[in-house]
């Protein structure tokens, strides 16, 4: 058993490694300042003994004694990391720097995770890790961009200066259940318009493409990942190869709902990425681990979820 901290643990993917985490017999602190995080989606854990939450914002010291630390913590949807831009970079920067230096006084490993968009709109197609990005610095989403890449410098200066121990995972788009109906990124989207049967909103021409990855599958690489040898740090990329068009999942959205939904077409916001591809070509070669979940199987838990989200 290791004690493991979560930052963001009653977060989308968080709450699921909380579950996971415990699962393989481990004591797990959830820490959340519940800005974009839900107690719903821990509230099912509560009864395990080896489970503790704690309202916090990780911009503030916290002191624990753990073995392992999982740096969650951020919103991660436009319209959340928006809201309020300047609470977003000091969620990255000064939570990152927390978090590393509670990890130097335990000594505890600790995993970043970082985020695809460090690669902004890029122009290498598929991603690779060595690839240093196409970031617009002063832009909207410069907030949550150059907030992670400011905060893999801060992981890797701990590790150089320090000797701190630490993971650092470039996470390509992920879904599936305990997403927020209302935190704007495509899945989500998408699914409550045609579960509505609203317009489903593309921006763009529908033609920019993204992966897709199934949150099971995420949840498996980063904890396989995490207890890989020290001498590797990363950053490797995690996410799903298979590429989509915006327009193909709009139109796979409305097949598995059977909704009445018709596509319409607004302007592409500014500094959207038109491409998004992970090579996942290094993470294969550290561990034993490739995503398995099929788009369309991810999808159709992903609206049975929010069938009952709605009480549909």
């Amino acid at each position: 058993m290791q004690r493991i901290l979560i930052t963001g643990g009653a977060g989308f993917i968080g709450s699921h490694l909380c579950e996971k985490l415990l699962n393989e017999g481990n004591e797990v602190i959830s820490l959340d300042n519940y800005f974009t995080g839900n107690k719903n989606n821990i509230r099912h854990l509560h009864a395990n003994p080896y489970f503790e939450m704690v309202r916090h914002d990780i911009t503030r010291d916290f002191y624990a004694e753990v073995d392992q630390i999982y740096n969650l913590a951020c919103p991660a949807s436009p319209v959340h990391y928006q809201y309020n831009p300047i609470k977003t970079i000091k969620t990255s920067v000064m939570g990152s720097i927390n978090v590393l230096g509670l990890a130097k006084r335990m000594r505890a490993k600790v995993l970043q995770a970082s985020t695809s968009e460090v690669y902004g709109d890029p122009e290498v197609h598929p991603q690779v890790e060595a690839y240093w990005g196409n970031v617009n610095p002063i832009g909207i989403r410069s907030c949550y961009d150059e907030g992670k890449r400011c905060a893999e410098t801060l992981f890797m200066d701990y590790h150089r200066q320090n000797r701190v121990r630490i993971k650092i995972v470039r996470i390509f788009n992920t879904y599936g259940p305990r997403m927020q109906p209302d935190d704007g990124r495509v899945v989500s989207n998408f699914i409550i318009q045609a579960l509505q049967n609203k317009d489903i909103t593309i921006y763009g021409d529908g033609s920019q493409t993204r992966s897709f990855q199934y949150v099971d599958d995420l949840v498996n690489g980063i904890v396989k990942f995490m207890d890989t040898p020290d001498e590797f740090t990363g950053p490797v990329n995690i996410g799903n190869p298979d590429e989509f068009t915006i327009k193909q999942l709009a139109e796979l959205v409305i097949r598995l709902t059977g909704t009445q939904s018709k596509i319409i077409y607004k302007p592409l916001p500014e500094n959207d990425p038109l491409q998004r591809k992970p090579d996942i070509s290094l993470i294969k070669s550290i561990i034993d681990w490739e995503p398995t979940i099929q788009l369309e199987d991810g999808l159709k838990e992903t609206i049975s979820y929010f069938k009952n989200v709605l009480k549909l």
